[in-house]
This record gives C-alpha cells, sequence and structure tokens, in this order.
C-alpha cells in the first residue's frame, strides 16, 4: 500500500468514527455505555446547531431526580405544552448523560446555584441556542430555569432560585421550565465545585 492510499484510508476511518460518535448524540435513548457516551454527547452537542430531536410524550408528566456530591433533589416540570423544547431538551441531555461529571459553577446566596456547563466556567455548552419560551412566573424559591446571556438561552445551562427572583420577570429570557419539588436542602448546601453524578428522568 503507497502513502496515498494509507492517507485515505485513515481519512475513511476518521470519518467513521466521527459519525459514530455523533449517532449516539442523535438517539433518542440512552446508551449502553454511560460513561463511553458521556464524552461523546458532550463533543456532539457542542457540533449541533439545532436543538435535539423529541424524545418526550407531550400528554406524560415528567420529574428528574438530580444526584449530586451533596445528595439528591428532584425537578418536577412544568406541562410539556408550555415550555416544550426545554423540557425536551433537559430530558435528552439527561437520558443521554450530559450532565454526569458536570459542576455547579456559580452560588450566588440567595439567588441562585447554577450549573451544566461542560467548561464549568459559565462559558460553555451546546452549539445551538434554545428558543424563547418564557411563561408567566414569579420566579419563587426553588424554580428551575435556563440560563440566559445576550447570545440567547443556553443549551445546557440551568439554575435553580434559592430565594424569590421577581426580577428575572423582567430582566431577561429565561425558560422557566420545572420546580424543585423535593431536596432543597441539598441546593441550600451546594457549593462552587459540586458535581451532579447522574440524572434519572421518569414520566408517568
Amino acid at each position: 500500500m503507497n502513502r496515498h492510499d494509507e492517507l485515505v484510508r485513515r481519512i475513511i476511518i476518521a470519518g467513521i468514527a466521527l459519525i459514530s460518535i455523533c449517532a449516539c448524540a442523535d438517539s433518542g435513548t440512552p446508551t449502553s455505555d454511560a460513561q463511553g457516551c458521556q464524552n461523546d454527547i458532550v463533543t456532539c452537542m457542542d457540533q449541533r446547531t439545532t436543538p435535539p430531536p423529541t424524545v418526550i410524550d407531550s400528554s406524560k408528566k415528567y420529574t428528574a431526580t438530580v444526584h449530586t456530591s451533596r445528595g439528591d433533589f428532584t425537578i418536577t416540570f412544568v406541562d410539556a405544552s408550555v415550555a416544550p423544547q426545554t423540557v425536551n431538551n433537559f430530558v435528552y441531555l439527561s437520558q443521554n448523560h450530559y450532565y454526569d461529571g458536570l459542576t455547579f459553577h456559580r452560588v450566588v446566596p440567595g439567588f441562585v446555584v447554577q450549573g451544566g456547563d461542560p467548561l464549568g466556567n459559565g462559558t460553555g455548552g451546546p452549539a445551538y441556542k434554545l428558543p424563547n419560551e418564557t411563561n408567566p412566573s414569579r420566579w419563587p424559591r426553588a424554580t428551575v430555569g435556563m440560563a440566559s446571556s445576550s447570545a440567547g438561552v443556553s443549551g445546557s445551562q440551568f439554575f435553580i432560585t434559592t430565594g424569590d427572583a421577581p426580577s428575572l420577570a423582567t430582566s431577561g429570557v429565561y425558560n422557566h421550565f420545572g420546580q424543585v419539588t423535593s431536596g432543597m436542602d441539598v441546593i441550600d448546601s451546594i457549593q462552587v465545585g459540586d458535581r451532579m453524578t447522574s440524572i434519572d428522568i421518569k414520566s408517568s
């Protein structure tokens, strides 16, 4: 085999490997290799320019139990018709282990605890942005929303209010998509650098 043929062979193999990795991110179900998929899903979401495919049933209600280094807390999502893409996005990323091992990088006492950034500094996340799915909310303590910036609504960073935050209703675009229904004591104990270990999604 000459050098040219060997180069072509390597390019083909690299292309097949990339397709295999991104197939993991495009499946609506968890992969059998959770640890392997964690890295792959982060890589693929970094490249994805549109929100993930639909994996939720709009007729069902969903909850997420977030396991952290401090303990567990449960999020009950708003009705899927209220923030369909935001709920679907969080469920999709959780089922595919995107959040496993990520940290809470921002803690503002009495205001918010924020996490979900693979870079751990508030600048990371998928290449895509979520649509504006704001809905009426006074943002009381224990409300869950997606982080937002001038670039748009983050595809992965989310926050939980640790105090009433009515200013969020008028100070920007923050997609409210859930409420912490158990484990606020865990939220209150979280410090910068604490990790999410896994997230379990249930529907009813």
